[in-house]
């Protein structure tokens, strides 16, 4: 079976056209497949036909076998040739039939193609008539269609600006109406502001007044307590110094009263020391 993968892998062809089986090689790796550039070639290269000759086997290692194919030379297959034709000359006979026969070809060639160009002329005026059919069906419908979108368009647009107009409308009159109620308010508030104004003046004037009459009330009011102020400051005074004097003529009287004590105290000390003297003079010579 060994000998038989050999010898097929020896005889298959090594320009890689043919589908003969290659044994996958455990040491080397498959190479990338480049992609033809340009148009591949379809001229095939000639089959060389090998022999072998001679296939030895030896044991190169323990459990191992190598083998050695010796090849023969090539051999070229020869191309069969064909046989050559023996030559006729034709006459003329042959020659005018020939040329009448082409002339008929050639004929009926030019009626089958003007045949041929006129169907694809009538094809193509059909087609040209059905297009532009299609194409004004298209443009009238197209046209309709967008008739009918201007006109909505216009009768929403009008509507619109109607509905705005009618809002400006009312926004203006509410506008109106805020601007103659403001300046009605303002109005009012700017009268108010007189009538304080007034109100206040006059209120302040009869201020003044209660003010100043207050003021006289006052100062005569003064005029009238200084004056009393003034009696009784005078009665005080002429109280004060009758008091003074009572007391300046009591502290007189005190005084002699004093003196006077002073004077009968003195004396009766006198008269106590003198008995003592005359009491001790009397008792010295008795007790001698």
């Amino acid at each position: 079976m060994l000998i038989g993968l050999v010898r097929d892998s020896v005889m298959q062809c090594f320009c890689h056209s043919c589908r003969a089986p290659v044994l996958p090689a455990a040491h080397r790796r498959s190479a990338p497949v480049k992609k033809p550039v340009g148009k591949p070639r379809t001229k095939q290269p000639k089959k060389v036909k090998f022999i072998t000759t001679e296939i030895r086997c030896q044991e190169m290692s323990k459990g191992g076998l190598a083998y050695e194919v010796i090849l023969a030379e090539p051999v070229g297959v020869p191309v069969p040739r064909r046989a050559d034709s023996p030559e006729k000359t034709p006459s003329v006979e042959e020659i005018q039939e020939k040329l009448k026969a082409a002339e008929e070809r050639r004929r009926s060639l030019e009626a089958s193609k003007m045949a041929a160009i006129a169907q694809k002329m009538a094809k193509i005026e059909e087609a040209s008539k059905i297009r532009s059919e299609q194409t004004n069906n298209f443009i009238s419908a197209t046209k309709e269609a967008l008739d009918a979108k201007m006109d909505s368009h216009e009768e929403k647009r009008e509507a619109y600006i109607n509905e705005l107009r009618a809002r400006l409308k009312d926004h203006l009159e509410g506008v109106e109406k805020t601007r103659l109620t403001l300046e009605q308010q303002t109005a009012e508030v700017y009268k108010a502001i007189e009538d304080k104004m007034t109100t206040a003046a006059d209120k302040r004037d009869e201020n003044i007044k209660k003010m100043l009459e207050r003021l006289r009330e006052h100062e005569e009011q003064v005029r009238k307590v200084r004056a009393g102020n003034q009696e009784r400051f005078q009665q005080l005074e002429s109280a004060i110094q009758d008091k003074l004097q009572q007391a300046a003529e009591r502290r007189l009287q005190l005084e002699q009263e004093q003196k006077e004590k002073l004077r009968n105290h003195e004396r009766r000390a006198e008269l106590v020391r003198q008995n003592k003297c005359a009491r001790a003079e009397t008792d010295a010579p008795t007790s001698g």
